[in-house]
């Protein structure tokens, strides 16, 4: 869209408006275009997807510190992680975080979406929510119980797998763990490759799935660098959105209704700075008071992650060392005329799902193999080869909050992830660590591994408690800050005012086991029928 036509379309009336075009905006925006009756505007804080380090897979882990596609959250100090300051990276950029991910193709279970459904969320178990991930997805590997074909999400297996991975899971299997070649079928737990949202070897984002054909449609009106401020109310009915583009202060308005789909920390962020929140927290802000609930911005829930970084004896490393860079002119060649290659590469290729006692009735940690060192988000660099095995708790008991760290709305929000504040947590999160140990001690990786950064394989359960606690971090999947049941209804309608529902991570009562893109998207498919349906 040029920018006379975004000029032209700025301060008007629109049936909807969308503010965040992440996983589950994109979505809304092409579903509610979809007939051509109802106009849609669209906000995007951030720009056009339109660097190559979005489009070609490896580029995410090569974003430079200055990039303006990464919001580049901090938490507050983490009390039980030696009050560090932790990284939460956030996608701003049409697509969201599913511009900036790993691409992992995973929904979770069953039993979470049932979990949600016994918890109040009507309308929201597995046998709902099963028919909307196969409508958004083009499985390459064909439709089946499980899967779909035709969609607008390519979902397809990696072209290029690192030997490395393929050595990783030959160890696993040394130590009799279970193969699984599918994790979103009818049984999550095992080790394997995972599939992942790409298309001809490029990344397939929200924003290449559901936004590219649909933003030259004359009723969708996309508007990036509109950073909203707050919601307008009007006898308790969200009618407008005022937001800065370009030094100015602007607004739309909404006949039908506003959709919040800004994720985990700023949908809540945003209620909280129009008067939707715990009735003291606003005060003390200086903000009217529109709708005092307490949940607004609680129930946050995340993956913490520890990390085992390895040298590694090997040319087929990726990252600062020799053999990487001797080889990535033709890498990048193959890349470019034929979408393969180690560019091709979402660096987290394979892992699984495993139980850290065999009387879990279900998986409890997810693993992430990278045939790389990536330390700290990958901002701590390393040179030489080396290898990255991640492990997270899949259902952490832990509560986080997002609060207001001031009211300027041009403030970040305050997010505390109150990471390891259930004991629980920890148990799980050390047990996840040995079985990571003890796959790096299996015959199929000796040849290549060198030794373990940080701390030796076979610490004592003190130094590795320590370990825990001076490097553990977010995994990127924060959900649950406007729950359904106590900020949204199962509709996703906000409680106590009119016109304004919530459309995105925030959402999910409880943390699913796994990655949280295809289940965002799920959630906007569903959200795009009832809306459509309401009128």
């Amino acid at each position: 869209m040029d920018k006379n036509q975004q000029d032209r379309s700025a301060d008007g009336a629109f049936d909807y408006v969308i503010v965040g075009a992440g996983s589950a905006g994109c979505v809304l925006a092409n579903r509610l275009s979809a007939d051509g009756k109802k106009t849609v505007c669209l906000l995007e804080a951030g720009g056009a997807d339109k660097d190559p380090l979005i489009n070609a897979p490896l580029g995410f882990a090569f974003f430079p510190p200055w990039s303006p596609v990464d919001w580049k959250f901090d938490t507050t100090p983490q009390k039980h992680l030696n009050d560090r300051i932790c990284y939460q990276p956030r996608g701003r950029v049409l697509g969201g975080s599913s511009s900036i991910n790993a691409m992992i193709y995973i929904r979770g279970t069953p039993a979470d979406y049932e979990r949600w459904k016994a918890g109040g969320a009507v309308g929201w178990g597995w046998d709902d929510v099963l028919p909307y991930f196969k409508k958004a997805e083009n499985n390459e590997r064909g439709a089946n119980a499980f899967h779909g074909e035709g969609g607008p999400l390519n979902v397809a297996d990696l072209r290029y797998k690192n030997p490395l991975s393929d050595q990783f899971l030959k160890a696993a299997d040394e130590l009799q763990l279970p193969a699984n070649h599918d994790f979103n079928s009818a049984e999550q737990e095992g080790m394997g490759y995972y599939q992942v949202t790409q298309k001809e070897g490029r990344r397939w984002s929200s924003a290449r799935a559901y936004l590219d054909d649909a933003k030259e449609r004359p009723n969708l009106t996309v508007m990036t660098g509109a950073r909203a401020e707050r919601i307008v109310f009007r006898d308790r009915r969200a009618v407008g959105v005022e937001f800065q583009q370009g030094g100015a202060r602007r607004s739309v308005s909404a006949n039908g209704e506003i959709i919040l789909s800004s994720g985990a920390f700023q949908s809540p962020h945003l209620l909280l700075l129009s008067g939707i929140g715990p009735g003291a927290h606003l005060r003390e802000n200086g903000i009217d008071v529109v709708e005092d609930n307490d949940c607004v911005g609680e129930n946050l829930q995340d993956h913490l992650d520890w990390t085992a970084i390895h040298k590694a004896k090997t040319e087929t490393s990726i990252g600062m060392n020799w053999g990487f860079a001797k080889a990535f002119p033709k890498s990048f060649s193959d890349y470019r005329n034929d979408g393969a290659g180690p560019v091709t590469s979402n660096l987290a290729e394979c892992g699984g799902f495993l139980k850290t006692d065999p009387s879990e009735e279900e998986a409890d940690v997810q693993l992430h193999f990278l045939p790389a060192m990536v330390d700290d988000h990958g901002r701590k660099k390393h040179l030489g080869a080396g290898i990255s095995t991640h492990v997270c708790v899949l259902r952490p008991k832990t509560r986080g909050t997002v609060r207001l760290a001031s009211p300027d709305p041009m403030a970040a929000p305050a997010i505390d992830p109150n990471f390891l504040d259930d004991e629980d947590d920890l148990r799980r999160l050390m047990k996840g660590a040995r079985i990571v140990e003890r796959i790096m001690g299996a015959p199929a990786l000796q040849d290549v591994i060198g030794e373990r950064l940080y701390t030796a394989p076979g610490c004592d359960d003190t130094e590795l408690e320590a370990d825990i606690r001076s490097r553990a971090d977010t995994i990127y999947h924060p959900v649950g800050t406007c729950a359904i049941g106590s900020v949204v209804d199962s509709q996703l309608r906000v409680h106590g005012v009119d016109g304004l529902r919530v459309v995105d991570a925030s959402v999910m009562p409880l943390l699913v086991s796994g990655n949280t893109n295809a289940p965002s998207i799920m959630i906007g498919e569903k959200a795009a029928d009832m809306i459509s349906a309401a009128g």
